[in-house]
């Protein structure tokens, strides 16, 4: 459920485009303008905007914002203007290059959806002309490694409907490679994870506690480290509550000293129009505080603008 609050009527995408333009004239940029519009524009909008922008300017809004805005905020905004699979193509791309982000290329490769995949993976080639593939295998390494290949290839059911007879073979077959043998058979693992739905993974996860009156969780957490530990967990949270799970990513984004300003807009952008409203009762079911309120007292100025706009009212 996105929390995008859009005016019932938006302006024309051109009046937003001249606006934008005002906005950039003279001496400095005038950031709240900017961040007032396109906070309040869904994805179809912000694309509208865009194609209106080179008409009438000659110029390339995406450009032209990276060059008028700086910081987190700009950071944040840039995000923003891309379509949801071109913008998990860029934050996949960013964290390959420069400071390597193997938890965040982790993050948005097994927390989304089959078909999201799919599509963030065209983006990818797309727009840097190479394979996801291709970079997967140069950066990462191991059993991590072979869970994102088999993760970003293989394909899986999206549906809610539940094998049975797959669902006590499979948790069985997890129990084996995990915590009945001495070390770990890390193949099963992947096999298991990578060719599931996810309502089947919710349903072996409920069967593997009733069998062994043990978590899956708490097994992949015993028998698995790194980042290939992270990558099943990822897996199996999305599986069953992805909000939880985010909830869970921003929260220590911002625990302790200090706040992790680039988790913390990748998650609010990224997942401000699909899930938003469930992470927000999530965070303040979970930490008795709400996100908005988290959120204020760890970042200031136009970036924390912009991100309290997506969180819409009542966050």
């Amino acid at each position: 459920m996105s929390t995008l609050n859009v005016p019932p009527m938006p302006p024309p995408p051109r009046d937003d485009a001249i606006k934008l333009k005002a906005a950039f004239k003279g001496f400095g940029c005038d950031t709240a303008a900017v961040i007032n519009i396109l906070s309040h524009r869904d994805a179809m909008q912000r694309s509208y905007i865009q194609q209106e922008y080179r008409i009438m300017y000659s110029d390339d809004l995406m450009k032209r914002l990276s060059s008028e805005l700086s910081g987190d905020v700009k950071k944040a905004v840039s995000l923003w203007m891309h379509h949801p699979a071109g913008r998990d193509a860029v934050i996949l791309r960013q964290s390959f290059t420069g400071n390597i982000d193997l938890d965040a290329v982790t993050e948005i490769i097994c927390s989304r959806t089959p078909s999201m995949i799919q599509q963030f993976k065209q983006a990818y080639h797309a727009m840097f002309g190479g394979y996801l593939e291709h970079d997967i295998e140069n950066h990462a390494s191991g059993d991590h490694k072979k869970m994102l290949l088999a993760y970003v290839t293989k394909p899986r059911y999206e549906g809610p409907e539940v094998d049975q007879t797959f669902t006590e073979k499979d948790a069985k077959a997890l129990y084996k490679a995990g915590e009945k043998k001495f070390g770990t058979d890390e193949k099963t693992f992947i096999q298991i994870f990578s060719e599931r739905s996810r309502a089947q993974l919710a349903a072996i996860n409920s069967a593997y506690h009733s069998m062994y009156g043990k978590s899956l969780k708490k097994a992949i957490k015993s028998e698995t480290s790194g980042k290939f530990e992270y990558a099943l967990l990822t897996i199996l949270q999305c599986a069953e509550n992805p909000a939880k799970y985010f909830t869970k990513v921003l929260h220590k984004a911002m625990k302790g000293m200090g706040t992790d300003e680039r988790t913390l807009t990748r998650v609010v952008v990224t997942r401000t129009e699909i899930d938003m409203q469930y992470i927000k009762a999530e965070y303040q079911k979970k930490y008795k505080k709400t996100l908005a309120d988290a959120i204020h007292s760890e970042i200031s100025g136009h970036y924390r603008a912009f991100l309290l706009n997506l969180l819409g009212p009542n966050a």
